[in-house]
């Protein structure tokens, strides 16, 4: 009797833990922004410049935005719009499969490919697979498998954008002829980063060159013309700042914006980094920000960073294609060598031509697919720089926001006026143009 007694017991134990197994389970919008998060971790750690981390956004968000399309009707799939993505495979059967763990399964293991540091996704990507699985396993094997196959075939696409075939063509020459040419800037001195970007394949717009500016003020060093007044300017600038102390307004919004993943830090023989976020990855923020003030749900979070994403990612490509072809000095140069030897810039200059300003590129194309997600005048705080030791800023609207980061490289001393007025145009029709041909929404 008792022998009959335990075996029932163990029955029943194996019933309930199989019924534990079947919990529902809620994947929500929180747990999609502490991937992307993770993300940027990763990035900051691994040090990936900005038109590189622009791409290691889109491709995640893509892809888990294409499994919350075949789900939610509110939105439409990417496939058709953007170059060369086809529809994704549909699941052999909806049973079991959580969507939005599917789509977070597919966000992170494309991540995953794409920096350098696996180990440190994996050991986020691990932690959820053990809830997941503790909870309902079924649901989890079947939302999983789906992930990765999408994954899977988004990672071929991705591999055909030319990226790899950049890797291997040639560094940028210094041109030390030319004085208008782009040369090194201190302290590390480093090559021209990222010369043939502009041969990434787009996402939304037609071409690397589809947007290109105005040529910037024919180079000049004589006194009345247009450009040597603009590098007057950024001399002045700075000049006016050092009676101001370092609590002036216009520092702190340089300092806000810097966004330089790599700060080069001599201490006399030695020299370190310090780490930062990229200009995409602090306008990424700026989205988490505004998913969070507007309480989007799973899929509407995918579709902001998706959208947002897109528009970065396409900003570097044209804003990379003029840097090269204009191939600018830095005002940093002009200044140390026929104005003022003692010099030196609020920021440090980062390692590639002047013209146009990045940053203001990538704010106006940014802001301009947030304002279409969120509306004009939509304010918010942006604590995006608190980790970083600087305080909270506050705007109105994306708008307001874009035009502070395009006007903080003037404060910073490391672009003439031109490369921000043309760069944030630049940007904003770029992202006008994205979110005109992106028919992403129904209804």
């Amino acid at each position: 009797m008792k022998e009959r007694i335990s075996l029932l017991v163990a029955l029943l134990l194996v019933f309930v833990s199989c019924q534990k197994k079947q919990e529902p389970i809620t994947v929500t919008s929180e747990d999609y922004h502490k991937s992307v998060d993770k993300v940027i971790e990763v990035m900051i750690h691994d040090i990936f410049s900005p038109p590189v981390a622009s791409r290691i956004f889109a491709y995640p968000n893509i892809a888990a935005y294409e499994i919350i399309a075949k789900k939610d009707d509110r939105y439409k799939s990417l496939a058709g719009q953007i170059h060369d993505l086809g529809n994704i495979p549909n699941p052999k059967t909806d049973e079991n499969i959580n969507y939005e763990m599917a789509a977070l399964v597919a966000h992170i293991d494309l991540s995953r490919r794409l920096i350098f540091s696996e180990e440190r996704v994996k050991a986020f990507r691990d932690s959820l697979y053990t809830l997941w699985a503790d909870k309902n396993e079924p649901m989890f094997n079947a939302s999983k498998a789906y992930g990765l196959e999408v994954a899977d075939f988004i990672g071929a696409w991705m591999d055909k954008d030319n990226y790899k075939q950049t890797r291997t063509m040639p560094k940028f020459t210094v041109d030390t002829e030319e004085p208008s040419r782009w040369q090194p800037t201190p302290p590390a001195y480093m090559s021209g980063l990222e010369p043939h970007w502009s041969k990434i394949r787009p996402f939304a717009i037609d071409s690397a060159e589809q947007f290109k500016p105005i040529p910037p003020p024919p180079f000049s060093m004589e006194e009345d013309s247009p450009f040597y007044k603009e590098l007057m300017e950024v001399y002045e600038v700075r000049k006016s700042m050092v009676g101001k102390g370092d609590k002036s307004e216009e520092i702190a919004i340089a300092q806000f914006w810097d966004c330089n993943p790599y700060v080069s830090v001599t201490r006399g023989h030695l020299m370190f980094a310090t780490k930062k976020i990229t200009p995409g990855a602090h306008w990424i923020g700026i989205t988490k920000i505004a998913c969070r003030k507007d309480d989007t749900d799973f899929a509407t979070t995918t579709y902001a960073y998706t959208k947002t994403s897109i528009a970065i990612a396409d900003a570097f490509i044209s804003c990379w294609d003029e840097k090269y072809r204009s191939n600018l000095i830095r005002p940093e140069t002009l200044i140390n060598e026929y104005i003022d030897d003692s010099w030196e810039p609020v920021l440090q200059t980062p390692p590639f031509p002047e013209y146009t300003s990045g940053h203001s590129v990538v704010s106006g194309a940014a802001s301009t697919a947030l304002t279409d997600i969120f509306g004009d005048n939509f304010s918010f705080d942006d604590d995006t720089e608190v980790p970083y030791g600087l305080p909270v800023r506050s705007f109105t609207s994306f708008k307001q926001a874009a035009d502070e980061a395009a006007i903080s490289r003037m404060y910073g001393g490391i672009h003439y006026r031109a490369a921000i007025e043309v760069g944030v145009k630049q940007g904003r029709d770029l992202g006008a143009y994205v979110v005109d041909k992106l028919d992403m929404t129904r209804g």
